[in-house]
């Protein structure tokens, strides 16, 4: 006979009230945290051992396991397994839960898909930073569709994705996992991001990372503090996360490692309680990053042991520790010590067991092996499609496109030519396994190498490497280095090549060909496994290793030198760059990122990436983004201030002229209103492209002071030589809101300078408009887009 929380027809929260006073103390701590299991097929589980968890016994995982589990992490994607045997092992580890636990709750499977779903097999999509490039809404949301049809396909239950950190110093190693420096970008790339993946059954928890201000830390360093005031880190840094919540019914946020203002975020009851739930609304799970309880004790210094982290984090308002089970299997000491109460407990509990009945966890608790859906044709050519989009041309005296038609012949220089790992994100499965010396086969990526000699034929193309990025990839730097002696005497020898015996060959090859394509950027891997990715930071904006080197010799041989750069950063190319001929930047490609790069440079598909975030002039000059204060540039204005390729800027292999600006009304109601901006967009140049017009808005009298500019619309038009279109921008009063000094979003009255443009710097067309009205504070509500229509008329 089935009791009542067993019976599908009655509602969640009777089940829960059914279940919840069954439960033990015991087995509701063990569905307040995760295991990191390596998962057997027979049932023998283990759990995986490393320096950045610690391990556990395996005696004790066994234990565990009786009382039940919130979730397993990454089943299939924290080692090399076969996606089939993968499921069966999971599917395994459902049925003890399910059948021979006292109460048969069901776990939660969690895995990494920001760049898709992280496990062997899946399709590899390019970076993140990629996405941020195309100012494509829609085609990341069909991404994400994508991704999550995998994820969905190997019993995955939540992702944790998208990173909704707002750019804002690009020697940090995570910059390649951001959408770019302007909130709103990000916002609304992140927003259809997490409905793209949730579905509109929300049967996919998507997980808003990471919450908040990660990306702004003390000299860009992993972990470090963040020094932020209320209005900065709400209008920036809260603003994508508060438009997941909102727009798209985000199902899990994710808090991150750092301070903010001496807060740990972990432990911040302000941000993930107060914030989140209360003002926002947000009805999901919180989950901890990887050890960032543990943290609260080990580093932070807040808590004195493993119970006071565990009560403290909980406490805040967190739900689930992720991976494992470092604080919460503590948690009942700090019930017995008065830190924490069985009813605090129950609430987080109760939320979680809601969670689990309404993704229907309880009826349908496996997944089915034979329909593993990885590298779907659809899906792969998608990853192309995004890559191509995201592809930026920043310099071109012509060259571009190259035309495999003119027997011209080519040498392809440079050490990520034909690396399949240098097309790939620190989150995608064979780089994240190089920290467990995985060995992970990269066999789908096809390389720009690859791609071009199918592209202009075999036989014209001569190949050099140059030189190396890093010759040996293998993990053993410090992630943790202890205590503040040890860490200041700690010395580091760099991965990073200085060989430069190889670059004489590449020399030659440039000199007998007609171009020269150097392939330059680095590589991403986990703490200093790779150039970029999470933990692997920068001092410098210089090319890694000697890759500056290579390319001065190549340009010196006075062939025409088209550069590009596949990278999780920016990188400056030592003042060459208005001495090549080309400069393209093609970010991380993932699997299809070399097809994508030979469609762009052949001319096949029109270059329509714009940059998500400003190439700085130099190191000097970080941070440095467009949205910047007036006074950011110094006074005098500092030499090294500024950026060469700003936010928004890329070449298009045809000119667009934009005119006829517009507006609705040069008065606008700020309560309620909303500007209407109109402009015509023309393409004056001789073949098809891709415009994106962008609409900046700058506050010339405010309460507080507020940047030189920000982005409120955007759009993408495709226009034939001699096309036209009318583009109609929407911009309700709301978004034009700021944190006043009362801590609260406001919209003022006043006088608003309207920038339409090619860039933020590329301003074609100007006008001005006045908001009236008294100021308004805006509720929990509020309108957070714009609309835009746009609207082709044929060429005359």
């Amino acid at each position: 006979m089935s009791l009542p929380y067993q019976d599908p027809g009655r509602s969640i929260p009777a089940r829960v009230d059914d279940l919840l006073p069954r439960m033990t103390l015991a087995e509701k701590i063990a569905q307040m945290h995760a295991l990191w299991l390596i998962l057997s097929e027979d049932g023998d589980h283990r759990p995986r051992q490393d320096d950045f968890t610690g391990g556990t016994d395996p005696a004790a995982v066994k234990k565990a396991l009786g009382h039940g589990l919130g979730q397993v992490s990454r089943a299939l994607g924290s080692h090399g397994v076969d996606p089939r045997t993968g499921v069966r092992a999971l599917n395994r580890l459902q049925k003890f839960l399910r059948e021979e636990t006292r109460l048969g709750i069901p776990v939660l499977s969690h895995e990494e898909c920001l760049v898709g779903l992280m496990a062997r097999g899946a399709t590899m999509f390019p970076s993140a930073l990629a996405y941020g490039a195309t100012w494509n809404p829609e085609l990341i949301e069909r991404a994400a569709v994508a991704i999550g049809r995998e994820a969905r396909s190997v019993g995955c239950h939540q992702g944790l994705a998208p990173v909704l950190d707002v750019s804002r110093d690009v020697r940090w190693g995570r910059t390649e996992e951001t959408l770019g420096e302007d909130p709103y970008l990000v916002g609304v790339l992140g927003t259809r991001f997490v409905r793209g993946l949730q579905g509109e059954k929300r049967d996919l928890l998507a997980t808003l990372k990471h919450y908040a201000g990660h990306s702004w830390s003390e000299g860009a360093r992993n972990h470090a503090p963040v020094h932020l005031g209320r209005r900065e880190l709400n209008d920036v840094f809260l603003l994508p996360f508060e438009m997941a919540v909102k727009q798209a019914h985000a199902g899990s946020v994710m808090p991150a490692y750092h301070d903010v203002d001496n807060e740990s975020c972990h432990a911040s009851r302000h941000l993930l309680t107060e914030v989140l739930r209360d003002a926002w609304g947000f009805d999901g799970l919180i989950v901890a990053d990887y050890i960032g309880i543990s943290l609260l004790y080990q580093h932070h210094n807040l808590a004195r042991d493993r119970a006071e982290a565990a009560a403290m984090a909980f406490g805040a308002g967190v739900d689930i520790e992720l991976p494992a089970d470092d604080c919460a299997s503590h948690l009942d000491e700090a019930v017995r010590r008065g830190l924490v109460s069985v009813e605090a407990i129950d609430a987080i509990v109760r939320r979680i067991l809601g969670e689990k009945l309404r993704l229907g966890l309880f009826e349908r608790p496996y997944a089915d092996e034979g329909a593993v859906e990885l590298q779907a044709p659809a899906t792969v050519a998608l990853a192309r499609e995004v890559a191509r989009q995201a592809v930026v041309v920043l310099e071109n005296d012509g060259i571009l496109p190259l035309d495999p038609g003119r027997g011209q012949r080519m040498a392809l220089i440079g050490p990520t030519a034909d690396d399949p790992m240098a097309l790939l994100c620190g989150y995608s499965f064979p780089v994240h396994l190089i920290l467990n010396d995985g060995g992970e086969s990269a066999a789908q990526v096809v390389t720009p190498r690859a791609a071009i000699e199918t592209a202009f034929g075999a036989g014209r193309v001569r190949y050099a490497r140059g030189c190396f990025v890093i010759e040996e990839r293998k993990y053993g730097s410090p992630v943790f280095p202890g205590d503040v002696e040890k860490s200041t005497s700690l010395d580091q020898a760099s991965p990073v090549s200085r060989r430069t015996d190889l670059i004489p060959e590449a020399v030659e090859c440039a000199r007998a060909a007609d171009v020269a394509v150097v392939c330059v950027g680095d590589l991403a891997g986990l703490f200093q496994t790779g150039t970029v990715g999470e933990g692997s930071d920068a001092d410098s904006l210089d090319l890694p290793g000697v890759q500056q080197q290579l390319l001065e010799a190549v340009v010196a041989t006075g062939k025409p030198v088209v550069v590009v750069l596949t990278s999780g950063r920016p990188y400056n190319l030592g003042g060459l760059e208005g001495k090549v001929a080309a400069f393209v930047m093609a970010f991380a490609g993932g699997q299809q990122g070399g097809p994508a790069l030979a469609d762009v440079l052949t001319g096949s598909v029109e270059p329509s990436g714009r940059l998500s975030l400003s190439v700085p002039r130099n190191v000097g000059a970080v941070p440095y983004y467009y949205n910047h204060k007036m006074k950011s540039a110094g006074t005098p204005i500092a030499r090294h201030f500024g950026s060469r390729y700003p936010f928004g800027h890329g070449l298009s292999y045809t000119r667009f002229e934009f005119a006829d600006l517009a507006l609705d009304a040069t008065e606008v109601d700020a309560r309620a209103g909303e500007i209407g901006v109109r402009f015509t967009v023309r393409n004056v140049g001789p073949r098809a492209g891709v415009a994106v017009p962008q609409l900046y808005v700058r506050d010339l009298l405010a309460s507080v002071v507020r940047p030189v500019k920000e982005l409120k619309a955007f759009g993408r038009v495709e226009l034939g030589a001699g096309e036209s279109a009318r583009v109609t921008f929407s911009v309700p009063t709301d978004m034009l809101c700021f944190t006043g000094r009362e801590g609260r979003r406001i919209v003022e009255p006043g006088e608003l300078e309207l920038q339409v443009g090619a860039s933020s710097a590329d301003i074609r067309l100007r006008g001005s408009v006045r908001l009236t009205g008294e100021v308004h504070a805006l509720g929990r509500e509020w309108r957070m887009e714009s609309r835009s229509v746009i609207q082709v008329q044929p060429a005359e």
